[in-house]
């Protein structure tokens, strides 16, 4: 019983990782277009880096052996703006082009799609050993 609560520790960890890589992804599609942000630059592609750490115990000894991954930090994405010839837009240079965000919604989707994928599999894990201890503690009483 104690593995199959090891192992839902670490599946909701990492649906908690998935989950905050689904908001920056929509973060990153809903500011596709954002050519001015708070520090009058463009928006920023938003990338997050996962890390798995190990659990400690309170004595600094390994309390189990069972990894789980959260999120170590949030970065910016190096690539630099995108430069579009718009001239009448507001934020255009004296030579009309536009800094947009280094955005591609293509990679944007696909990178949704494989984070979805990922909640719903660690979901069916939430599932399954929660059927399993249900059929554990039905053996208890026979």
């Amino acid at each position: 019983m104690v593995q199959i609560l090891s192992g839902i520790q670490s599946t909701t960890a990492a649906l908690e990782a998935e989950r905050t890589r689904l908001d920056v992804i929509s973060e990153n599609i809903a500011n596709a277009h954002t050519t001015r942000g708070l520090d009058g630059k463009p928006y920023q592609r938003q990338v997050v880096v996962f890390e798995s750490a190990l659990q400690q115990a309170l004595g600094g000894e390994t309390q189990s052996q069972t990894p789980t991954l959260q999120v170590a930090r949030i970065d910016k994405d190096p690539r630099p703006p995108i430069l579009t010839y718009e001239p009448g837009h507001p934020d255009a240079d004296a030579n009309g082009m536009v800094a947009m965000p280094n955005i591609n919604i293509n990679e944007e989707m696909a990178d949704m799609i494989a984070a979805s994928r990922s909640f719903e599999a660690n979901l069916a894990v939430v599932k399954n050993s929660r059927s399993m201890a249900l059929q554990t503690l039905a053996i208890g009483r026979h």
